[in-house]
């Protein structure tokens, strides 16, 4: 069977590295045509969203949405018909971390800088990949198998980011309280009387029972500062707290929505997270 033509994407935020992956890529496999360069993570996603490439190779560490985010996202937002999920290829410097996190994954890695015998395997492995999901007529990796993949990477590389090689993520205590300005006042609002967090540009919406404040941090640096047995994340830009959900219901398409004890605010679910939510 034949590979008909593929399509690639790099996200990487530095330009030589980025260039020499192209190159490489170009020499050995002059098939593939490289449709898009993306300089940071949410680019990337916008690009693959609109472009749709048969792989995508996303740098671990990128400003905004690193890789490992970006392909969540990407999992989240990717249609459910038409053009199968990408392949994925994350770029790392971090060897030990890379051979852990990919021993069992359906994902593959190269690391930087990048070193052609690697890469010769990588693009085999692809090939290979592109070959068995046109027979099967199917992706390879749908979004919801890439759950698992991103949960073990996660974990791995550490909420807040990378730590030092071979070394473990040093997590504070979690967070107890948030101190809100509002106007010259600094109130202080438990985390324990948060109903849900949902970022918004710049900031993050914090919604109580009865108020709502506006903090100026990202979303992704608030996380690692929470309890992730209390706040579950649900989407990329909602983090719940569990104990305020009343229920989750399932429609026709098997979407979900979460509905709260103490608010009529309703919460969409996307697919990257709906396994949390299963019956006993």
């Amino acid at each position: 069977m034949n590979l008909p033509a593929c399509t690639a994407l790099i996200a990487e935020d530095e330009i030589l590295l980025a260039e020499s992956l192209r190159q490489e890529l170009s020499r050995l496999w002059p098939a593939l045509d490289i449709v898009a360069m993306a300089g940071h993570g949410q680019e990337a996603v916008d690009q693959a969203l609109r472009l749709r490439p048969d792989i995508c190779f996303l740098d671990i560490r990128m400003p905004g949405l690193s890789g490992l985010e970006a392909a969540a996202a990407l999992a989240e937002d990717w249609p459910g018909e038409g053009a199968p999920f990408p392949l994925l290829v994350f770029v790392t410097a971090y060897d030990q971390y890379a051979l852990q996190a990919f021993e069992h994954a359906a994902v593959d890695y190269v690391l930087k800088p990048v070193q052609t015998e690697r890469l010769t395997q990588t693009c085999e492995r692809l090939r290979k990949a592109l070959l068995a999901r046109q027979a099967a007529q199917g992706p390879a990796l749908a979004p919801a198998a890439l759950q698992s993949t991103v949960d073990q990477l996660r974990q791995l590389l550490g909420a807040g980011g990378l730590t030092a090689l071979g070394g473990s993520p040093n997590r504070p205590e979690p967070l107890r309280l948030l101190q809100v300005s509002v106007g010259n006042t600094i109130q202080m609002v438990p985390v324990d009387e948060v109903l849900y967090f949902e970022a918004a540009d710049k900031y993050v919406r914090v919604l109580t029972r009865n108020k709502e404040h506006l903090v100026r941090i990202s979303l992704r640096e608030l996380l690692p500062q929470l309890d992730s047995q209390r706040f579950w994340q649900v989407h990329r830009s909602v983090v719940v707290r569990a104990d305020a959900i009343d229920r989750a219901v399932r429609d026709e398409s098997g979407r979900l929505t979460l509905h709260l004890h103490s608010s009529a605010d309703t919460l969409s679910v996307s697919r990257l997270y709906a396994p949390l939510f299963k019956g006993m």
